[in-house]
């Protein structure tokens, strides 16, 4: 019988998903809720386990973790690509790393969420009404305003055609931003200087990698108008969290709307949750029943395959 740990399950939602009663005899699973203290306490838990369910990013795959971990021998990943997996290790030692799909909209799902809660001072004005009060604040609209793209991708370009039925004017940048793609959905290439200093709104939809940690510093939020907004539904690292908080608690822009931090789960005593111009979620844009499900089953999937020798959508 395969041992199979399901990790970091906070909202124990892989037993709504899966009849784990269905594969009694084959594989014996373990959920856990709540992330490690430390890799030491991960080492302890998981070392008589054969296989791992992981969502991307919430526990990392160290070298050392894994090299502690003799008995495994599949790690499943929500997603097709995970940063916080050392694939070397894995390869050395024979570790088959297998990921799933994921639907894209979601996040821009989330991403309009931020942008309309803190246009329309949506916290504001429901903690306002559980008070008792009534029309505390002034929002703003949507239409006339220029829009920011960093990153034009598959979510990038999702939040662009919603931001056009607004009557949004949109701009993007990236590196290697498709100016033929960009073209057709009506989007205007920018430098990325250009961008942060005419948009209203700065919307992140970039593939975390070493060049785009510390894409946005003290230098990119000081290019920034006073009045504009920075959303963030991509991955923490790409913002400065010390110069974002001064830049908040200094009001060199209006606001900023978070679903990714630096350390997730968001430290209870961080300065974030504090400052009133800061619209934070705790990195629900990927959760949904929808992609939860595909996550669950594929990695089902995928452990199947790779005991029939028939691996599926490997990541190497």
């Amino acid at each position: 019988m395969i041992k199979v740990a399901v990790l970091d399950d906070y909202q124990e939602v892989f037993q709504q998903i899966i009849d784990i009663e269905k594969f009694k005899g084959k594989y014996e699973f373990k959920v856990f809720n709540e992330p490690f203290s430390n890799e030491n306490e991960a080492i302890v838990a998981l070392e008589d386990f054969e296989a791992l369910f992981i969502m991307r990013e919430r526990t990392p795959m160290t070298k050392s973790l894994i090299n502690a971990l003799p008995k495994l021998k599949y790690i499943m990943t929500s997603g097709i690509r995970n940063n916080a997996i050392d694939l070397e290790a894995a390869k050395k030692n024979k570790i088959i790393v297998c990921g799933t799909e994921i639907n894209p909209n979601p996040a821009a799902e989330i991403t309009w969420a931020l942008i309309l809660g803190l246009l329309r001072n949506m916290k504001q004005e429901v903690d306002n009404m559980f008070q008792g009060y009534w029309q505390t604040t002034i929002g703003l609209e949507l239409k006339g305003k220029l829009l920011g793209l960093i990153g034009l991708g598959k979510i990038g370009t999702q939040v662009a055609k919603v931001a056009k039925a607004f009557g949004m004017e949109v701009c993007a940048w990236s590196e290697n931003l498709d100016l033929t793609h960009a073209n057709k959905i009506g989007v205007l290439p920018m430098s990325k200087e250009d961008l942060l200093k005419a948009a209203d709104i700065v919307s992140i939809h970039l593939v975390l990698g070493d060049k785009y940690k510390n894409l946005i510093t003290k230098k990119e939020l000081e290019m920034m108008k006073k009045s504009s907004f920075l959303i963030n539904t991509s991955r923490g690292q790409m913002i400065n969290e010390p110069d974002l908080i001064e830049a908040l608690k200094d009001e060199k822009i209006a606001g900023v709307g978070l679903d990714v931090y630096d350390k997730e789960p968001l430290p209870q005593d961080h300065k974030l949750r504090f400052l009133p111009n800061a619209l934070l979620l705790p990195h629900i844009g990927y959760v949904t029943a929808e992609n939860y499900s595909k996550f669950y089953f594929q990695m089902l999937e995928n452990l199947e395959g790779c005991l029939q020798n028939k691996p599926l959508r490997l990541i190497s």
